[in-house]
């Protein structure tokens, strides 16, 4: 019977011997943060991959999911220097996000312009005036009367910093616009100053064209979407990826001709 006990009681003690090394490597707060799942390892792998996937992705604070895309986009404001100058100031956004220093005076400066002069009737109605499909026109500071300018211009502008890479979208679907953002490419795109219909349309001559217009005319960058949603950084405000109604914003961009500029 002794022995017998002998021989219990030393299993027990080989035993609890055993047990000890684990009880001194486990985590005093419960959490073993070497391995936080039973697939941790592949959690951390898959991490790290994320970290280096490349520059579209976290290089430049691209989120995005199968419904919904945010790039990180500078916001730049076109004022005080430039009371006309939403589109070259939104171009020098998408220039920046694409890695070129671009400055918004020295794009003002080089910037395509229609040089012909304001003519007004008597009862102030401007009865002669500049082409935007031509450059801009007016006084793009503010200083005198100024207006806008349309893609073709700011394409030409683009095309001196990124020439093998500039994309034109005009004239296509927004499905267009979606699709570079999906690829993390923010787009200039033309709207009016709140996003809705135009109200206020004015007309002019040009040599023998007729120029019809609206006068807020504005552009901005879209940098993301949602299901009811896009995003813009808008030069005019300031404001960093504000929130409008996206069917509303699709419907004002194709009454403004469906302009889109960005970059592959």
């Amino acid at each position: 019977m002794k022995q017998i006990l002998g021989l219990l009681l030393l299993i027990l003690i080989v035993a609890c011997t055993a047990q000890q090394p684990k009880e001194q490597a486990s985590d005093p707060g419960g959490t073993n943060h070497a391995n936080p799942s039973p697939d941790g390892g592949a959690l951390i792998q898959s991490q790290q991959n994320n970290q280096t996937s490349g520059p579209e992705t976290k290089q430049q604070g691209q989120e995005s999911s199968a419904d919904e895309v945010m790039l990180d986009v500078p916001i730049i404001a076109q004022n005080p220097e430039l009371k006309f100058g939403c589109e070259v100031t939104s171009l020098t956004m998408l220039l920046r996000h694409a890695g070129i220093q671009a400055d918004k005076m020295k794009l003002a400066a080089e910037l395509p312009k229609d040089n012909d002069p304001v003519v007004k009737s008597k009862s102030g109605d401007i009865t002669h005036w500049g082409n935007p499909e031509h450059g801009f026109v007016g006084d793009i500071t503010g200083r005198t009367k100024g207006y806008a300018v349309y893609v073709k211009p700011l394409e030409a502008l683009m095309m001196k910093y990124l020439p093998d890479r500039t994309v034109n979208l005009t004239g296509g679907s927004f499905d267009d616009v979606i699709a570079k953002l999906r690829e993390g490419k923010p787009v200039v795109v033309w709207t009016t100053g709140d996003y809705k219909l135009p109200d206020r349309w004015e007309s002019w001559k040009h040599g023998q064209e007729e120029i019809r217009t609206p006068l807020d005319l504005h552009a901005v960058v879209v940098v993301g979407f949602n299901p009811g949603h896009v995003f813009v950084n808008d030069p005019l405000t300031g404001r960093k990826a504000q929130k409008v109604n996206k069917q509303t914003f699709i419907d004002t961009w194709v009454t403004m001709g469906k302009q889109a500029l960005t970059y592959r």
